[in-house]
């Protein structure tokens, strides 16, 4: 009898269209920043987080022939998940930038909890691109 393949469930969030076939996706949960961080970004993908306080996990993905995302699509997320966060209406604020790869969840830590191996850190300002989300 053959194996089933383990299907991770797919995490509630927003999700932005950012042109070109590119989305970003924002977690509405505690729970759902889990999955986005563990299973549902790919290792190459770019995943943000606001620095130092409460907020979604973002990731940026791309269409199937890219794999680089441009310099405005970078801040683009990352001012999606400036917005997302606790920092929202603040002046410009640092974004953690890596790839999911280097995202990790220790044992035994609370939902939402995550560590990184390497990362860059942006100043943008919380906004939203001026695409209606859709809801997931």
């Amino acid at each position: 009898m053959p194996r089933k393949e383990y299907m991770p469930p797919e995490p509630k969030c927003w999700i932005y269209d950012a042109g070109d076939g590119w989305k970003i996706y924002a977690g509405k949960t505690d729970e759902d920043n889990d999955i986005i961080s563990t299973s549902f970004a790919k290792a190459n993908e770019y995943w943000f987080h606001i620095n130092g306080m409460p907020g979604s996990h973002v990731f940026l993905r791309g269409p199937e022939d890219e794999s680089k995302p441009s310099k405005e699509l970078i801040k683009m997320a990352a001012a999606v998940a400036a917005w997302h966060s606790k920092a929202r209406n603040g002046g410009k604020c640092s974004v953690d930038v890596t790839q999911a790869k280097c995202v990790s969840k220790p044992k035994g830590v609370p939902a939402g909890t995550v560590q990184l191996s390497s990362c860059n850190t942006i100043r943008v300002k919380p906004a939203l691109p001026h695409i209606d989300a859709e809801q997931k």
